[in-house]
């Protein structure tokens, strides 16, 4: 089964303006003795992507709560070819290293807990913990189906085999990406992943992916959700039935047909573009003239209305896991779409993802107040294209006509100025992952425990160890 190639180019791509507060908001939960791990994941969440938030929602000087946390460090991304033994891969997409991260074992691209080469399923932690009697979920703006969500509880050769339909063949403008035809139940596989997610012992999944579903589970008459309701999920589609679901004992949300719209966007759906130089400069890139994209507002996006937050789908996540009739609880929460919007070089609706970031962090820390024993870790899953680069070229004073050959986006900000992000990875219709480390953000109980430097499998050591399953 062949999977990569142009497939590669395709994975991690099909894949906001309330106001930033730094005050968490409480959590309806009781204190007990138990030990929980809130595992929160930015994906594509470097430091490039930070900067661009922290000025548009809190300006130069001012701070995210990300940057209070007392623990920060850097954490090595690793990825090798699909053969057992595989040589290094320099940089990652999300399949592989939610791997590495669910799993404590380094794979390759596009792959979902299961081991390069060999297709070995690979336990993770979210399995461990259910044997040991913990509760626990994953929360995405994402599909649930999607590469991160599904690593931590599904076991698939090829990520974009999201439900039943797709595992033969699947095809994206004519042409052949790949399937999973050896993983199909009649052969004895594990089915799709939505399959995967509606039939496991997951007592929280929440967030888009509803058409994969609504699909024919194979080899039934019933749909993958009734598959779902039938293994004792509550389900909910919408943000009032959300809120009205913390009781549920297993709770399925899916609040979207794919991927969750995102809280901003650029102004009339803009997304950054290639400045253009004149004929002139064209002969010669000393002489003539150079027109940059005009500035552009970030604006609430009006798809983003009716949609449950990042926010309230944590806490609601939170009220069904912390029941004290379990060991405490495994959850992973996903903030998405800053790497989706940047494939797609909309850095506002990026900025909108990292703001709901920071508040689903919020309630995460409001619940570890009230619960001591809460490890929280929020890191990335890889690096991605946005650059911040000057808005004027510090050449324009001489005057030189000097610009960037990627496409380019000019933000207004809160504080009156102008933001320049750049993409430039590809010239293709979306940019590309980049092999940069990630930071690593910890609360008080990650002190100790987390080095300054480490890799991803680390991190699920970390993690197994703190809730101590074998």
């Amino acid at each position: 089964m062949k999977h990569f190639g142009l497939a590669t180019l395709f994975v991690g791509l099909f894949s906001t303006g309330t106001a930033w507060t730094q005050q968490p908001s409480a959590v309806d939960v009781q204190a007990t003795g138990q030990r929980n791990v809130i595992l929160i994941i930015g994906d594509g969440m470097d430091d490039q992507q930070i900067t661009i938030a922290r000025n548009y929602l809190a300006g130069a000087q001012g701070k995210l709560l990300l940057d209070e946390m007392p623990l920060r460090g850097a954490v090595q991304i690793l990825t090798i070819e699909d053969k057992v033994d595989g040589q290094p891969v320099y940089v990652a997409d999300s399949a592989n290293t939610a791997t590495s991260m669910a799993t404590g074992v380094i794979t390759s691209r596009g792959r979902l807990a299961t081991s390069a080469g060999d297709n070995r399923p690979l336990p993770t932690i979210v399995e461990l913990a259910d044997a040991a009697g913990y509760r626990t979920g994953v929360v995405s703006t994402a599909s649930v189906t999607d590469a991160t969500p599904s690593a931590f509880a599904a076991h698939i050769s090829f990520r974009l085999c999201q439900g039943p339909d797709l595992m033969l063949e699947i095809v994206y403008s004519d042409i052949p990406l790949g399937g999973c035809p050896d993983e199909i139940k009649a052969k004895g596989g594990l089915g799709s992943v939505a399959e995967q997610l509606a039939e496991s012992d997951l007592d929280v999944v929440l967030g888009g992916g509803g058409r994969y579903f609504d699909m024919t589970a194979e080899g039934s008459t019933s749909t993958v959700r009734e598959l779902a309701i039938d293994n004792g999920f509550t389900f909910v589609s919408s943000a009032s039935e959300l809120a009205d679901a913390a009781s549920a004992d297993r709770l399925l949300g899916l609040f979207s047909r794919d991927t969750m719209p995102v809280r901003l966007r650029g102004e009339d759906g803009r997304e950054a573009e290639a400045p253009q130089s004149s004929w002139l400069n064209q002969a010669h890139r000393y002489l003539g003239s150079v027109t940059q994209p005009a500035p552009m507002d970030c604006e609430p996006n009006p798809e983003f209305a009716g949609m449950p937050s990042l926010k309230a789908m944590t806490e609601a996540a939170l009220a069904v896991l912390a029941r004290k009739d379990s060991a405490g609880f495994f959850l992973m929460i996903e903030s998405a779409s800053i790497d989706k919007q940047s494939h797609e070089r909309k850095p506002c609706g990026s900025i909108g993802e990292m703001e709901q970031l920071d508040e689903a962090l919020a309630s995460a820390l409001a619940f570890a107040q009230a619960n001591p024993n809460t490890l929280i870790l929020v890191t990335a899953d890889h690096s991605q294209a946005a650059q911040l680069i000057p808005a004027e070229s510090l050449f324009a004073a001489y005057p030189i006509p000097v610009f960037s050959p990627g496409k380019l986006a000019r933000i207004r900000t809160p504080e009156g100025r102008l933001m320049a992000v750049n993409y430039a990875t590809s010239n293709f219709f979306m940019e590309e992952h980049t092999g940069a480390n990630v930071p690593v953000f910890g609360n008080a109980e990650a002190q100790g425990r987390v080095p300054a430097f480490l890799s991803q499998p680390e991190l699920f050591n970390i993690m197994k160890d703190y809730l101590g399953l074998e």
